[in-house]
């Protein structure tokens, strides 16, 4: 980012979990944050903002289903009107529904799908337009996982969602790179927030789920969302320059890539 003047970060889901503890982050940084989620999640978005506030740093909050693209534009430009320019897209919401290919339905591909991937894309699409008019570059995010490094038991359609973010990345930060936009993504594996309770409680034995997460992840616990969080600080910096196009896992060892 050749000038940071005005340094303003748009987090998606942010209204808990990795989002919040990423919005909580890049406002000690000293960003100014656009917070996102949907209108559902409105009272824990307005909860974030005034965390973002502790920090001195500017906040607005934008409801927004990243899944529709005329939404995810209307939200980059409201972000632009509030705060005065775009400079990091953190495309971190995500949904999970559980499922196999046995039992996989058009809904649940289509749901998953359509917010995972397709709102990473329109994400980076309206991110990538805005820093392109502003001509001092930028930084891409979008939130992967492990089930996107190596397909999950059980979650056929997340998994193939967190591959598609993977493609996504690769091919923007190709295109883009000559506009001094990197690109990538942050694969956290077993973390502690809802979500990953939503995974063990849907299991047969929730209690052996969870011993076997912790056997077949070699720090033998699950990872924080503040430590998600440091990852993405680190690739909205100005140390991270060279690095584009990659998926950076964060996984307590659980697959090796």
């Amino acid at each position: 980012m050749a000038s940071l003047g005005v340094r303003v970060a748009l987090v998606t889901g942010a209204g808990g979990g990795i989002g919040r503890a990423i919005a909580l982050r890049l406002a000690k940084d000293g960003f100014d944050i656009a917070l996102n989620d949907v209108h559902a999640n409105l009272p824990k978005v307005e909860a974030v903002r005034q965390e973002v506030s502790k920090f001195g740093r500017k906040a607005t909050v934008l409801t927004a289903n990243v899944a529709h693209e005329q939404e995810v534009g209307t939200m980059v430009d409201r972000a632009v009107r509030d705060l005065g320019g775009l400079d990091v897209m953190v495309a971190n919401a995500g949904i999970l529904r559980v499922d196999g290919i046995l039992d996989a339905s058009n809904e649940s591909w289509d749901q998953q799908l359509a917010v995972n991937a397709k709102g990473v894309l329109f994400c980076f699409k309206y991110g990538a337009l805005q820093m392109i008019t502003q001509g001092r570059g930028g930084r891409l995010l979008a939130a992967a996982s492990t089930s996107g490094m190596q397909g999950s038991l059980g979650l056929m359609s997340y998994s193939a969602s967190k591959f598609a973010v993977r493609g996504i990345v690769h091919a923007a930060a190709q295109e883009l790179a000559p506009y001094s936009i990197t690109v990538n993504g942050y694969a956290p594996g077993p973390i502690d927030t809802d979500m990953m309770a939503q995974v063990v409680e849907a299991s047969a034995n929730p209690e052996k789920e969870q011993e076997e997460l912790f056997r077949t992840t070699p720090l033998r616990r699950y990872g924080s969302p503040d430590e998600v969080a440091g990852l993405v600080s680190y690739l909205a910096s100005r140390d991270a320059s060279f690095i584009t196009g990659q998926t950076v896992s964060i996984n307590g060892g659980r697959i090796l890539t």
